[in-house]
């Protein structure tokens, strides 16, 4: 049985990536600090959909890639046949307020998990990264870019991570996978996230928030192609980067809110905010690589995925409906 580390494994695309891998015969670690950042009931939440596979399949280590004991202490324990990196300080908006933690976890985290990856032998590493890179290139994005320019410590934190890896790649012989996500959806999903809290604050009454004038387009992509494409990202590559989207036309917020109105029978009530400058207007995700190099291409279009999240945030009422929004 091969067996992977798989950090952050209570957010919200690790937990369906360690789905994916214990579905498919693998046994996974996962390790979380499951921090306060949103509601601690959904990472709970989720965290219990893993446990319920039995610890032959799945093993929790509720801790931190910032600490270097609990990791020597893992890969001790462990041999692995690799890690997957999703433990990630996410978010554009709230890296301006505390942009500290997001180096500390999502730069130094990864530089520790590459330490011991190297102290003891385990040679595949896959990273996940963020579209955000992105900012102020031509569209649709590609992997050759020269994304040396990141507008919110979010990207400069994940662009170090990646730096770190090639560093790890090169000197140690790592291979690496390095995933850039585009804008990611569906059941569970993270509440600081816009289809989550549109879906609350539509059910509820609420007046979105919405910054800009709602034409701000998405690569919008379904979690478990996310996770499919990440786990396909585990073939020896060298060092590559490969994003993962939709590869289709972006979606505007104004677009996904009148879809979620559908859904939900009720008209929303918005709230005009001023744009965000840390903020891009349109992502869009040339896939060509992902096709090529994985063979991966999404499955889930965009009425199945929002059907789904709809579904799910029903289904899950009223607890649903009290997480709290960050």
């Amino acid at each position: 049985m091969t067996t992977y580390l798989v950090t952050g494994c209570a957010g919200f695309i690790a937990n369906e990536v360690a789905s994916q891998l214990i579905e498919s015969g693998s046994k996974v670690v996962g390790i979380d600090n499951v921090n306060d950042y949103y509601d601690v009931r959904l990472k709970e939440h989720r965290l219990e959909r893993l446990q319920a596979y039995g610890p032959e399949q799945f093993e929790f280590v509720r801790g931190d890639i910032e600490n270097q004991e609990t990791l020597e202490e893992l890969f001790e324990q462990h041999s692995f046949d690799g890690v997957l990196n999703l433990a990630a300080r996410a978010g554009v908006r709230y890296s301006m307020e505390n942009p500290h933690v997001y180096m500390t976890t999502n730069a130094m985290g990864s530089l520790n998990l590459l330490d011991q990856m190297q102290r003891h032998g385990v040679k595949k590493y896959v990273l996940a990264s963020t579209s955000s890179l992105y900012a102020g290139q031509p569209m649709p994005f590609v992997e050759t870019l020269p994304v040396n320019t990141p507008i919110s410590p979010y990207a400069a934190s994940k662009k170090a991570a990646e730096a770190m890896a090639f560093a790890y790649h090169h000197l140690y012989g790592i291979d690496v996978s390095v995933c850039r996500y585009f804008t990611v959806y569906g059941p569970a999903g993270r509440p600081d996230m816009c289809i989550f809290r549109f879906i609350k604050w539509i059910d509820e009454g609420t007046p979105i928030e919405l910054f800009g004038d709602g034409e701000q387009s998405r690569d919008f992509t379904y979690v478990s192609d996310i996770a499919s494409g990440t786990i396909a990202a585990l073939k020896p590559v060298g060092y590559e980067i490969v994003n993962l989207g939709g590869g289709g036309t972006p979606v505007s917020l104004n677009t996904i809110i009148a879809m979620l109105e559908e859904r939900l029978g009720k008209k929303a009530k918005v709230d005009h905010k001023t744009f965000h400058k840390a903020d891009i207007k349109i992502t869009s995700a040339d896939i060509t690589k992902a096709r090529e190099l994985l063979g991966w291409t999404p499955k889930v279009d965009l009425d199945e995925g929002i059907d789904a999240s709809v579904d799910w945030y029903r289904e899950h009422q009223p607890w649903s409906g009290q997480l709290q929004l960050p």
